[in-house]
């Protein structure tokens, strides 16, 4: 493995800045701790593809090695990488690429829990799609995924049920270049999360995403495909997801029924 030279230092951010003439501070730059600078030594591999998704990555001592710092070093930058679900340490096997396809990673953006149980107890949600084409992007969705207006777009439009209940009807706009060949019939077809089948078949990993909700009322062909009335509250979730380097994927607009579900969110 070829060793990615960078320089590093251990001083720390809050080192406090070296003073000049007469005093007055020069404009030495502050530094990242240096475990902070080991992860994003780390994520680069990540974003590069060196590390793919479900790939066991290097060893603490051979990463230890490879970057020149302690092993404590490179444990505390794995340790952040995991909290933020980019890695997932297995027990006595290593340390792995994080994948939506993991069962315990699938759940990670749908925060719609039934009342009655857990994420796990309804199973995986029926899915339908409507619509999959390909357009150009207007203002709102251009600022969203840092495109200028009028560029390819993918925009897709999908059902998900419970129990076939239709409970979430969700709009979603992609950049046109990396989703390539993406159609409604490989979405149909493809036996897990949405999410998943970027990763693995288009190279997109979703690694975080930003959300704005609100309650609205539904339109008429949101009622159809709800099946539900014009007077029923629907809660409203506008999502933007990022990928390495917080570089916007996907802009989503959902539509919840909570008559028998809550929105969940775990705040750190």
């Amino acid at each position: 493995m070829a060793a990615i030279t960078s320089s590093l230092s251990d001083k720390p951010a809050s080192a406090e800045a070296e003073t000049g003439t007469a005093g007055a501070p020069s404009l030495t730059p502050a530094f990242s701790p240096l475990y902070q600078q080991i992860k994003v030594l780390m994520l680069q591999s990540l974003q590069s593809g060196e590390w793919k998704p479900s790939a066991a990555i290097p060893s603490e001592l051979e990463l230890a090695a490879r970057f020149k710092v302690s092993q404590g070093t490179v444990r505390k930058a794995i340790d952040e990488l995991a909290a933020e679900n980019l890695l997932v340490r297995r027990q006595g096997k290593g340390t792995f690429v994080a994948t939506h396809s993991e069962h315990h990673v699938q759940y990670r953006f749908l925060k719609l829990i039934p009342d009655n149980g857990d994420a796990n107890s309804e199973g995986p949600a029926q899915r339908k799609i409507i619509d999959c084409k390909r357009l150009r992007a207007s203002t709102e969705v251009a600022r969203a995924l840092a495109l200028r207006a009028g560029d390819p777009v993918l925009q897709v439009r999908r059902v998900l049920s419970f129990a076939d209940v239709p409970t979430i009807l969700e709009d979603l706009w992609l950049p046109g270049a990396p989703f390539k060949g993406l159609t409604a019939e490989r979405l149909t077809d493809y036996d897990g999360p949405m999410y998943a089948l970027f990763e693995t078949e288009f190279g997109v990993r979703m690694v975080r995403a930003e959300e704005k909700i609100r309650a609205v009322l539904p339109d008429a062909d949101q009622c159809a495909l709800l099946k539900t009335t014009a007077q029923t509250p629907l809660l409203s979730v506008e999502r933007t997801a990022f990928t390495y380097n917080d570089t916007p994927m996907e802009m989503r607009r959902g539509l919840y029924l909570t008559d028998t579900h809550y929105y969940r969110n775990a705040l750190n």
